[in-house]
């Protein structure tokens, strides 16, 4: 455009929403530079709308005046998929103003909320409510529901709830032409034609913005137990985990999986949370149940099972928080792996999923093919086994420079990461979604035929391709 059509355009946009909420000058690099800090993008400007109708407006005038535009929540995603790229020529549209709580309906175990709400405090406003809303991850503090639906989040609580796409009923989509699709039904059942729903879940912006949600609620249990397991090997960890299906049934909540490694980071960088029982284990587990009873016989069944664990060799200890403080310290633990590998230093982030019977050949044969190929190389491996999804990531050789082992060794640890999830019929984004970082990659790991049909759906939304461009498939 030239200088006099973005004057306009920016004119336009301040006559949409206030000017105010358009940002053109200053410090925007909460807009424009992911949580990672591996990219730094440039707006044209950032636009703050508050409704759902301001929003449509503002999809007019940037298919008006050709303009790309990036929805954003709470930009913590780590795929690079919420920051404008560098020309200084897209439109950040930031929902951060639209976080109320529209409805809660108690006898339809729904709520319906805005695209901006913070996650926390949607489970807050649920509690609060006598309800629980299950969908639970590290960043929970600051992502927002509509950046949890756009790249499907996961979390852990996935093994009993499913991913933010099983726990949505309906959504409000501005769509690319800036319509408004009005579909919060909170129906459970309606077999009326294609589900437009499923299509914009995980669709990270690049179909329409989603600008509400009416989302499931369960009520709150009447006991959640929590414990902390060192385990001889992976094998192990499976086996414990097919006995906890057997004996903990639907009360099973979580179970996470970290490696001795990922614990000696955050033992070395957050002393302070003592982390138990990981310096003689290969493995820990983190186990959930949640009981609809009492908490009597939610602990005799939690009990039981850790006793035929041990019998059977697949524990070597374990302790059971004794209070809800303790518990917390338990899961404040394991969610600060990120941030203890982030202290330690740039670092190379795989989201992969395989089918929990195969992840212990996967990290067998995947760990000794990186350490012949990258000597020194360290691998912080953790994440939500009960659901097989880990995050296999890959820290520099001690000692080394980060940022170069990143700029030199990077795409070639990708390629053997993935590669080898390949191999045993995994995904390399099971809840980060793609974003920018793995576009280029997924024509090797994605059928032709899936991406063709992918990419006829981005042509029909948005054929003037200005709905995150980039992301997911090129157009």
């Amino acid at each position: 455009m030239t200088d006099l059509q973005t004057t306009d355009f920016l004119d336009t946009l301040r006559q949409i929403i206030g000017a105010p909420y358009v940002l053109c000058d200053g410090d925007l690099s909460a807009y424009t530079q992911d949580w990672r800090k591996r990219a730094q993008g440039k707006a044209l400007a950032v636009a703050r709308p508050a409704t759902t109708e301001q929003v449509a407006a503002i999809v007019r005038a940037c298919l008006a005046a050709g303009v790309s535009l990036v929805p954003q929540g709470g930009n913590t995603g780590l795929a690079v998929g919420s920051v404008p790229d560098e020309t200084g020529t897209q439109l950040v549209l930031s929902l951060q103003r639209m976080n109320a709580v529209r409805a809660i309906d108690g006898a339809n175990l729904t709520m319906t909320v805005e695209a901006g709400c913070i996650l926390q405090s949607l489970q807050q406003a649920a509690e609060k409510a006598g309800f629980l809303f299950p969908l639970s991850l590290a960043a929970e503090g600051s992502c927002s529901i509509g950046g949890n639906l756009a790249t499907n989040a996961g979390g852990t609580q996935v093994l009993r709830y499913g991913n933010a796409r099983d726990l949505c009923l309906g959504l409000e989509v501005v769509t690319a032409q800036g319509d408004i699709w009005h579909g919060l039904s909170g129906l459970r059942k309606d077999n009326t034609g294609y589900d437009l729903r499923d299509l914009f879940v995980g669709s990270e912006g690049t179909l329409g913005i989603i600008t509400a949600a009416t989302l499931k609620l369960y009520p709150q249990p009447a006991a959640k137990l929590t414990a902390w397991a060192a385990l001889p090997s992976m094998e192990a960890a499976v086996t414990l985990l097919g006995l906890a299906h057997q004996h903990l049934g639907a009360g099973l909540t979580g179970f996470e999986v970290m490696g001795q490694f990922a614990l000696s980071l955050v033992d070395k960088h957050y002393p302070q949370l003592r982390v138990p029982l990981f310096k003689d284990a290969p493995w820990c587990v983190l186990l959930e149940n949640s009981d609809s009873e009492s908490e009597a016989h939610a602990r005799e069944r939690f009990e039981r099972l850790l006793e035929i664990a041990f019998d059977q060799g697949c524990v070597a200890d374990a302790v059971v928080a004794e209070s809800l403080s303790q518990a917390k310290g338990l899961w404040h633990i394991r969610e600060s792996i990120p941030l203890a590998q982030a202290e330690e230093g740039l670092n190379i982030k795989h989201d992969i999923s395989i089918a929990v019977s195969r992840i212990p050949a996967f990290v067998a044969e995947t760990d000794a093919l990186l350490a012949r190929e990258i000597a020194g190389v360290r691998l912080v491996n953790f994440g939500h086994l009960g659901d097989g999804n880990l995050h296999y990531n890959i820290q520099a050789p001690e000692g080394g420079d980060a940022r170069t082992f990143l700029r030199d060794r990077e795409d070639e640890v990708n390629t053997l990461v993935y590669d080898a999830v390949a191999r045993f019929d995994g995904s390399i984004s099971a809840e980060h979604g793609v974003g920018s970082l793995k576009t280029d990659k997924l024509p090797r790991y994605k059928s032709a035929v899936a991406l063709s049909m992918m990419r006829a759906i981005k042509g029909a939304l948005d054929p003037q391709n200005l709905m995150n461009p980039g992301r997911i498939v090129r157009i």
